[in-house]
């Protein structure tokens, strides 16, 4: 990467809001900047609180509250178990009590130090205590990053059914420090790449064929190209939400892989990171393409293999394909009791589509499905 190509990925963002300006992405290599970015929220003298989880707090908790303390007054923190299954309700109000205990007003600031759990979560406090308090997201996950930090979709599972709580609420900035990628385990690492890929197949077909020619840098982790690949997410997230705040129309391309993904993820009681899950999504909305002759026999083949390449499934096992119909329409996505597809035309053009058949969805299924390709 070239100096100019350095510096034109180190440009911070601007998010616009009704054409405005709302809030402010800063990818950066490390935290040196934190607390000079932060400031510029105007902070002095107001309570800070950091929320993470448990695994975060041991790697990056102590750094952020260094830099956070000498632009700012109290800065407290609140860790949550990690994992999705305490993505809840209960959690939720066990944050509020924290921060009712430390006397948070609504010119105070938290701040979510983790990843896209950690974000949701934080967010959606954010949203409810005392009607809307600002919050900064500094994701710390390649899926985090590219994706769940930017947009303001907050929210917290219920019942088994994955982010049905939750709110709009715009944080006030995104703070992306790229080499916190280099602590994710390689099922992390992957579970990001599941919406990296999708970004290029929904809006950017050049930027697909960028990831492929890139594999080998972005595997072994390479911090430049890391950081192009996470800015050039980040623009087509960026450019999709702006237009598109609240998911009234465009956004809903976002979804791509989630609509199989999601049940999927559900069935397997969340054994299987998002970003995995959001793969077999794919696979099964390029299949569902492929079988409609938008997208010819080489694209496909090409699309379903280029997760293999990421470290990424392409069948799921043990499994019923009825049963994950019947998830797909229990999803929050339904619109007028039918299910809401988001197809390719083609490589970099995908859209929304509400005529995808029962039929059409088990054939995909089962094209995927390891126990019934095992017994063939």
């Amino acid at each position: 990467m070239s100096k100019k190509q350095e510096t034109d990925f180190r440009e911070a963002i601007i998010v616009k809001k009704d054409h405005k300006p709302a809030y402010m992405i800063y990818p950066e290599y490390t935290f040196e900047k934190l607390g000079e970015r932060i400031s510029s929220l105007h902070v002095e003298g107001r309570r800070v609180v950091v929320i993470t989880d448990s695994n975060v707090e041991k790697l990056y908790l102590e750094e952020v509250i260094g830099a956070l303390k000498p632009v700012s007054g109290e800065v407290s923190s609140y860790t949550v178990p990690a994992g999705e299954d305490h993505k809840n309700l209960d959690e939720i109000r066990k944050i509020f009590a924290f921060l009712i205990e430390h006397h948070l007003d609504r010119h105070d600031l938290l701040v979510a130090l983790g990843g896209g759990v950690v974000g949701d979560m934080t967010g959606f406090a954010a949203a409810c205590y005392l009607r809307g308090i600002r919050f900064v997201q500094i994701p710390t996950t390649l899926l985090s990053q590219v994706d769940s930090s930017i947009g303001g979709k907050t929210g917290v599972d219920f019942e088994n059914y994955k982010n049905m709580v939750g709110a709009f609420h715009q944080p006030s900035m995104v703070y992306l420090n790229i080499s916190t990628l280099k602590s994710l385990d390689e099922v992390q690492f992957a579970s990001g790449m599941g919406e990296v890929l999708k970004h290029g197949l929904i809006k950017d077909a050049s930027y697909y064929e960028w990831l492929l020619d890139h594999m080998e840098e972005i595997e072994n982790r390479d911090r430049d190209v890391l950081l192009e690949m996470v800015v050039r997410s980040v623009h087509i997230k960026r450019k999709v939400v702006e237009r598109d705040p609240e998911e009234k129309g465009e956004r809903a391309l976002l979804n791509f892989g989630h609509t199989a993904g999601h049940a999927i993820e559900k069935l397997k009681d969340f054994k299987l990171a998002h970003g995995q899950c959001v793969a077999l999504g794919c696979v099964v909305a390029a299949y569902i393409s492929w079988m409609r002759k938008y997208i010819d026999d080489m694209t496909f083949y090409e699309i379903r293999d280029m997760f293999v390449g990421f470290d990424l499934p392409i069948s799921f096992d043990s499994l019923k394909t009825d049963d994950i119909l019947d998830a797909i329409k229990h999803d929050k996505k339904m619109d007028q009791g039918r299910i809401r597809f988001i197809l390719l035309h083609d490589l970099g053009d995908a859209y929304i589509d509400t005529t995808v058949t029962d039929d059409e969805i088990r054939a995909a299924l089962k094209f995927i499905d390891a126990d019934l390709q095992a017994r063939e």
